[in-house]
């Protein structure tokens, strides 16, 4: 879901009751099921498109080239939303354009700006250390160290299932993950030891972490909180999400000697592009590589050397 928007029902919005409403939207949900989008990805979009017919009060399939680029203006010049869900309310808004209602050319031409080129916020293996220790829920603390000891994405997390835990050959099973792929990732000793912690502790069915609901699992946002409540436990200064969590993991295996290669596959990345970010935020391997100049003959520091 963009920006914690839920999916608003139509008489959230009266100028949108029109019956034609209704079929509109149950067409793009239905393209994107045939597309076999995600469920998460088909609610972003709807909500994109809906947050675009609300700023307006009018059918989106009814709106002109113009209105479309001035409210993708007033989302980055006014409300200053985040470069990410700008990307995914454009992404959402050719999608609809394009597939629901056949009238790709006014978003042909619409470019997003140029996104800043930021790394991720890493923790050190003291800070995650210091991070879990101030944990004192046993399930909160399982969550967390899933995140970091397995790589795992939050929404990764809160859907897996006692059937994806593989004690035989410690991995962990990922189900339809990001764009629709199944991956393993790995079950460490001490991982598998928290989870049978909490396992002979909490006693799932079927969901490993769930609502009072045994059918519900918890939802992202409420990791997301587990999280910022750790990280002020812990008095840490640095911004820390799941995600962060996730960061740390890949890090710190690269600078473990792992090949990027098994750190892409781990974390389930399409391209080993996305994992070469990892190479840019290691500061162990940046201290560890040598530079040039010392490798010039006679660079070797003199002691003799005088400024005389």
């Amino acid at each position: 879901m963009l920006e914690g928007e839920n999916i608003p029902d139509d008489d959230r919005l009266p100028a949108l009751r029109a019956p034609s409403m209704t079929p509109l939207r149950q067409r793009m949900i239905e393209e994107m099921h045939l597309r076999n989008y995600s469920k998460h990805s088909i609610a972003a979009y709807v909500s994109a498109v809906y947050r675009l017919a609300n700023h307006y009060g009018r059918r989106p399939d009814r709106l002109s080239r113009e209105e479309i680029r001035n409210f993708l203006v007033d989302l980055v010049e006014v409300q200053q939303v985040s470069w990410p869900y700008y990307k995914q309310v454009l992404a959402a808004l050719r999608y609809f354009y394009r597939h629901v209602v056949r009238r790709g050319e006014v978003v042909d031409d619409i470019r997003g700006p140029r996104p800043a080129k930021t790394l991720p916020v890493v923790l050190s293996p003291g800070e995650v250390a210091r991070f879990f220790r101030a944990i004192p829920s046993l399930k909160q603390r399982t969550i967390l160290m899933l995140a970091y000891g397995a790589g795992l994405r939050v929404g990764e997390v809160v859907e897996l299932r006692l059937s994806d835990i593989d004690r035989e050959r410690r991995v962990i099973r990922i189900r339809q993950a990001k764009n629709k792929k199944d991956r393993y990732t790995m079950l460490s000793p001490a991982l598998l030891a928290m989870l049978d912690r909490y396992l002979w502790a909490a006693q799932p069915e079927d969901l490993l972490f769930t609502t009072r609901y045994k059918d519900r699992p918890i939802t992202p946002s409420t990791v997301q909180r587990y999280c910022l409540a750790a990280r002020q436990a812990a008095g840490l200064d640095k911004r820390i999400s799941p995600h962060t969590l996730r960061h740390s993991f890949a890090t710190h295996l690269l600078e473990a000697g792992t090949d990027l290669r098994v750190i892409q596959v781990l974390l389930g990345h399409a391209s080993p592009k996305t994992t070469a970010i990892y190479t840019h935020v290691s500061t162990a391997l940046i201290g560890k590589t040598r530079s040039p100049l010392d490798m010039l003959p006679g660079a070797e520091p003199d002691a003799e050397t005088s400024d005389n």
